[in-house]
């Protein structure tokens, strides 16, 4: 997760088991369109298709109710999701957006059979003939579903357009060609930013602080810090996938290095 830092360095703000690995979140972001009723959900986690062999090797704790019960917190359900947003395809961004049709090893339906799945055409082009690289992050049996589906929507080019209401789309591709950022208007000039695998957690602001699945890790440092530029200069908040500790924070940039500054969401 940290590339070429040493472990001296970014194991004093994590817990690290035997083997070596930290505890990360696989967070969900939903929001409401109150106007016109459309409930968007960014991303959704690892799902729950997987062998207990498979979820241990990664020590997957996976809790298939988890994105309902959040759902139900606001007076939804699944049947009541009207978007998806799929950042990317690797298995810990996308696993919950499928489940198995009648049982396990079979095929697959879309979990959220009313809603428009929304991804860039060239990021599931590359998720279908991934590099040697790559390759272990994207599990067919994840996005299958996918696959000749009316459900989907194809985003095209460097400047996607949206047509959900106070929602756009940007491009990252040091972490994987042509993820999804999107970026919410939240009104009196505030934006959201779910930032992706771009800032995975707290941790990764640092500018070079960039993981070793990273295809293009330069690419990841200067989108950071165009990142830290443009948390100055608006009122931008930020949305985490993997932290476990804070899921919407504000940054603070003002001095010499990124931090964290005030969290809004834990």
């Amino acid at each position: 997760m940290f590339g070429v830092v040493p472990k001296v360095l970014w194991s004093r703000g994590q817990d690290v088991d035997g083997e070596n690995r930290i505890l990360l979140a696989t967070r969900t972001l939903i929001a409401q369109h109150l106007p016109t009723g459309r409930i968007v959900l960014v991303d959704t986690g690892t799902g729950s298709k997987w062998s207990d062999d498979d979820a241990a090797r990664y020590g997957i704790e996976s809790r298939a109710e988890a994105i309902d019960e959040a759902l139900s917190k606001v007076g939804a359900d699944a049947g009541s999701v009207t978007d998806v947003i799929v950042t990317h395809l690797h298995f810990d961004h996308c696993g919950g957006m499928s489940e198995w049709s009648s049982g396990a090893g079979g095929k697959t339906r879309l979990r959220f059979g009313n809603a428009q799945h929304w991804i860039h055409r060239q990021h599931y082009d590359h998720a279908h003939a991934p590099t040697l690289r790559d390759r272990a992050s994207f599990l067919r049996v994840d996005f299958a579903a996918l696959d000749g589906n009316d459900l989907v929507r194809f985003l095209e080019g460097d400047e996607p357009a949206c047509d959900i209401p106070g929602l756009g789309f940007e491009l990252s591709h040091g972490h994987t060609p042509y993820q999804l950022i999107p970026v919410f208007d939240v009104g009196d000039g505030r934006e959201l930013i779910f930032v992706g695998d771009m800032a995975p957690t707290g941790a990764h602001i640092l500018p070079a602080w960039v993981m070793a699945y990273d295809l293009y890790p330069l690419r990841t440092v200067e989108e950071r810090l165009r990142l830290h530029q443009r948390c100055g200069e608006r009122d931008t908040m930020i949305a985490f996938p993997h932290d476990l500790q804070c899921g919407i924070v504000r940054l603070d940039v003002s001095g010499k290095k990124p931090t964290v500054g005030e969290v809004l969401l834990p």
